[in-house]
């Protein structure tokens, strides 16, 4: 059977660890062996998200964990703003309209990072803000900290989108005054898709508490209470959440600050390999960028075709462009278990794909090139 890699943002690479716990026998549920289980995998999202709140956890993906907020922050009527500067942002739009918010969309361009001067002005009479920290559809990183510290100010709660920067690039929960953040468990979290996790803030249950919108299985109040007896309010995805804690204790057996550096070098080498190639980014080229590498297809390639090219041919599967970006850049995802030879490996596919299609670059250079930026990292 041919091998196929994967060099998406999610789903990620899973550790065997993991993979061999997802697939340990069935346990209950509601007895002890899973209860002590659950305990501990909770314990240690608190842990990851550097937060003293309870982590809720749904049987979901990232985008249940997004619906959860707008459940239970939302009245019909109330002033939200979302920002968006990517696909993901925009989906918050759409997300918040449904449940009947008064929407203040600030939509940047597709690649730009949001200016905290813009936040505090719009934010003035917003119930909450909406921020995406790692838009994956672009590549960018945001500075998120003033961007949150902006909307607070404004007396606004603050909702992250953190699906895929938690564990690959620093987020402090409770030092920058995120009162909602949102991860799932398929992307720097070693784990495969179909759980949300949010962390939520003393501030955002009081704002729940008093809030209109209709809501059961995404109910804050009845996950919490659940929660702190050591229990689940509906059947828990009982292999995945075994999965979970085993990945939960490698990252946190490494360390999450030698996790962070470890993703800004996979970052740093996967953007010197594909400028080697004579290849353009997309995404910033600064050490933020450590999550995806968004990168232009040459000229006269479309990128779609060089993504089927990359998977047929050579078993290599990376992230298409998104929305306005289709056929015009591909991305090379670097968080969860990957190491530099991972990427190394993927760029010497891209390379090969494009010296079949004829693009302009320069051959033999990439893979060395991200190694030695690797290293030099490392040296530095």
């Amino acid at each position: 059977m041919e091998k196929r890699y994967l060099f998406t943002p999610g789903p990620t690479p899973v550790p065997p660890e993991v993979l061999a716990a997802t697939a340990a026998p069935i346990v209950h549920h509601r007895g002890p062996d899973f209860r002590v289980l659950y305990e501990r995998c909770l314990t240690r999202l608190r842990e990851v998200f550097r937060t003293e709140s309870e982590v809720l956890m749904f049987a979901a993906t990232g985008t249940g964990g997004f619906e959860s907020a707008i459940a239970n922050l939302t009245s019909p009527g109330d002033r939200a703003l979302v920002v968006s500067a990517g696909s993901f942002g925009e989906r918050w739009v759409a997300m918040a309209k449904a449940y009947g918010a008064d929407v203040d969309h600030l939509r940047y361009e597709w690649g730009e990072a949001p200016s905290p001067d813009d936040v505090a002005e719009h934010a003035r009479d917003a119930k909450y803000v909406t921020l995406v920290h790692s838009e994956t559809s672009t590549g960018v990183v945001v500075d998120l900290q003033p961007l949150a510290a902006a909307a607070k100010e404004a007396g606004a709660l603050v909702v992250v989108d953190a699906v895929s920067s938690l564990g690959a690039v620093p987020l402090e929960t409770d030092a920058w005054g995120l009162d909602v953040v949102v991860t799932g468990s398929q992307k720097a979290l070693m784990t495969p898709p179909g759980l949300a996790l949010v962390a939520v803030s003393d501030a955002a249950y009081a704002a729940a508490d008093g809030a209109g919108a209709p809501r059961f299985y995404f109910d804050w109040a009845r996950t919490r209470k659940a929660q702190q007896a050591v229990n689940a309010a509906f059947t828990p995805a009982v292999s995945l959440v075994a999965g979970l804690d085993v990945a939960l204790g490698l990252i946190l057996d490494r360390g999450l600050e030698a996790m962070f550096a470890h993703h800004l070098r996979l970052g740093r080498a996967c953007r010197e390999g594909a400028k080697a190639m004579g290849l353009e980014l997309f995404s910033p080229d600064d050490d933020r960028s450590a999550v995806v590498t968004a990168i232009r297809a040459p000229a006269g390639v479309d990128a779609d075709e060089l993504l089927l090219l990359l998977r047929d041919r050579h078993g290599v599967t990376l992230a298409p462009g998104q929305g306005e970006l289709k056929g015009k850049v591909f991305r090379i995802g670097h968080i969860g278990w990957f190491d530099v030879f991972d990427i190394a490996s993927a760029l010497s596919a891209v390379e090969l794909a494009l010296t079949g299609l004829d693009a302009p670059i320069e051959r033999g250079v990439a893979a060395a090139r991200a190694l030695e930026a690797y290293e030099d990292f490392a040296a530095a």
